[in-house]
């Protein structure tokens, strides 16, 4: 199988493929399809990176994934231990978006939605709002069959192409990454996923992905629009976010420990840059929000 290209098997009387997933975790390697996906995350939790973008992702969350953009549904460490097992639950919707839009949506009727699946390159995140209509519409699809599933996958898109949808990548570049150069970013992620804790120098990085220093700065501004810093940084306030949200919450100090900063100072300022508010501010704000 290949790291970066995946096939969808879709079947030649179908013209959706519906996905009801229980896992131990996501499949935790960078890949794409040509297919648009629509991800609702019933139960999981990790991180998301889809070209450019990365954030927590949550149960409940719901996704568009663009066609042939690079992606990885990153599962939480905790999925991997096999003493204690957890279990990731999603439903996937795959559709070829030029297939559909020259024969479906080739409906005068169908112009708005024609026009809202030839920009999903970049991806979407759907807002908390609408995540309960659009549950029980993925719902309807699942349940029905032949004409009744396409038609319910209709509305689903008319609601989408209707609504302010938050991109998650500010670049749609991604399809044009070859198959070498996905393995390199993937093999780049994964090192960074797995050693965010500990200190990464950029000798480190650069060796894990067989580039000079100067080099892998180039090549990883390319293709994620960040530096390899700035990168590394996300990835540790996604996880103090994680941290800080949870019954393992012991103190910032703590938390700035835990994941990979080397002094509570240093964590406060890069949590504020990249959230826009403390920690203490983004503790407090979920705590009054639950009330």
């Amino acid at each position: 199988m290949k790291v970066v290209q995946f096939t969808i098997p879709v079947p030649k009387e179908s013209t959706i493929v519906v996905q009801d997933n229980i896992l131990p975790h996501y499949y935790n390697h960078l890949h794409r399809h040509r297919e648009v996906q629509i991800e609702w995350v019933v139960d999981g939790s990790g991180i998301l990176i889809a070209g450019n973008y990365m954030q927590r992702f949550e149960a409940g969350d719901v996704y568009i994934i663009g066609p042939n953009q690079s992606h990885i549904f990153k599962s939480d460490e905790s999925y991997f231990n096999q003493e204690e097992p957890r279990q990731i639950h999603s439903v996937s919707i795959f559709f070829d978006p030029i297939y559909l839009s020259q024969n479906i949506l080739s409906l005068p009727e169908m112009t708005g939605i024609r026009k809202f699946v030839g920009g999903l390159h970049n991806g979407f995140q759907i807002f908390e709002p609408d995540h309960k209509m659009i549950k029980q519409t993925i719902t309807e699809i699942m349940q029905h069959r032949d004409s009744l599933r396409v038609a319910s996958f209709i509305s689903l898109l008319h609601h989408f192409s209707t609504r302010d949808l938050k991109p998650l990548a500010t670049n749609n570049s991604e399809h044009r990454i070859s198959e070498v150069e996905g393995i390199r970013m993937d093999r780049i992620f994964q090192y960074l996923m797995s050693h965010y804790k500990q200190h990464i120098s950029l000798a480190d990085i650069s060796g894990i992905a067989s580039l000079t220093p100067q080099a892998f700065c180039r090549y990883f501004k390319k293709h994620t629009d960040k530096t390899f810093v700035a990168f590394l940084n996300e990835v540790r306030i996604n996880e103090a976010c994680k941290i800080i949200l949870s019954d393992q919450f012991n103190g910032f100090s703590e938390v700035s420990y835990q994941t990979g900063f080397d002094n509570v100072t240093n964590f406060n300022r890069v949590f504020k840059k990249t959230t826009g508010m403390s920690p203490r501010e983004y503790q407090k704000g979920f705590i009054e929000r639950l009330g």
